[in-house]
């Protein structure tokens, strides 16, 4: 049987938690990655009899020593959502595009919070720019890092942001806590905000505060309602701007009742319950060895 480092395996088990292999087990019942997988480094493996119960031992062969971003965000699920904040009025987006940049987690309930993930493989050489943009929309931004660099990431950042440490238990379980708060954000930008939302929202926008759209053609629309916005307090804007977003279709509400190890995938697939029920009945299917 061949060897292979175990940094290598670790990578190739992180793979594992991606749309792709989902959503090949989901349409067409397509195990290869995961038999390719077992094949390769796990042949003599017992403990494991159906896909879900090697997901699972793969999920926390990875939390324990290879936290890779998947790791992070579900993790954020795990702890923050569920434990701190909750489901019942907030909204939570995996991978929002603001400006030139993506934020790996958006929470929206009574106020909207911008999540930036940084491993300990990652570097920061576009952090900057990256706060610099979620700043322009978002009350609230936090960096999730690992614990023992968070003295690194303190020198840097600015003081408005937040940040939020992973670390383990000395019973080896993760933990996600607050080392420094977020200071909360005043403003919104209404050139960034209405490359952010849809046309839909915009208009909602105008009228939940105006009553009404202006009197203008559709393809005056967009001018137009960006200059009633930017007539919009700031202090409503973010709250309409919050109550927009929530409406969006979104599987938070059901998060708590899928499996905690693919719960981020899940989010990631925006999957119903219903269609997660049907992923778990495939997972539960025995390994081909």
């Amino acid at each position: 049987m061949k060897i292979y480092p175990d940094m290598a395996k670790l990578r190739s088990y992180s793979s594992v938690f991606s749309r792709s292999v989902f959503s090949e087990i989901i349409e067409y019942d397509d195990f290869n990655r995961l038999n390719t997988l077992f094949n390769r480094y796990d042949a003599e493996r017992t403990e494991e009899e159906t896909y879900l119960g090697y997901l699972k031992y793969i999920y926390h062969a990875i939390a324990k020593d290879y936290r890779c971003e998947y790791v992070y965000k579900n993790e954020i699920i795990n702890k923050l959502l569920l434990n701190e904040y909750g489901t019942e009025n907030t909204v939570v987006i995996n991978e929002f595009r603001v400006q030139n940049s993506i934020v790996d987690m958006a929470m929206f309930n009574g106020e909207s919070s911008a999540f930036e993930i940084k491993t300990e493989y990652d570097n920061n050489k576009r952090l900057n720019g990256q706060i610099q943009d979620y700043t322009k929309l978002f009350q609230k931004c936090y960096l999730v890092i690992p614990e023992q660099i968070q003295d690194q990431y303190k020198r840097i950042l600015d003081a408005n942001v937040g940040i939020i440490v992973l670390s383990t238990t000395s019973k080896g379980k993760l933990t996600l806590k607050k080392a420094r708060p977020a200071i909360k954000n005043k403003i919104i930008d209404v050139d960034v905000l209405m490359r952010c939302v849809r046309t839909i929202e915009y208009k909602n926008i105008v009228l939940k505060h105006f009553g009404k759209l202006p009197d203008v053609s559709c393809y005056e629309m967009y001018e137009k309602c960006q200059e009633k916005i930017m007539q919009i307090p700031k202090k409503i804007l973010q709250q309409l701007f919050i109550e927009e977003i929530k409406k969006r279709k979104n599987n938070t509400q059901v998060l708590e009742r899928f499996l905690h190890e693919i719960r981020q995938i899940c989010l990631s697939l925006n999957l119903t319950y219903t269609q997660y029920t049907s992923l778990l009945e495939k997972l539960n299917n025995p390994i081909i060895v």
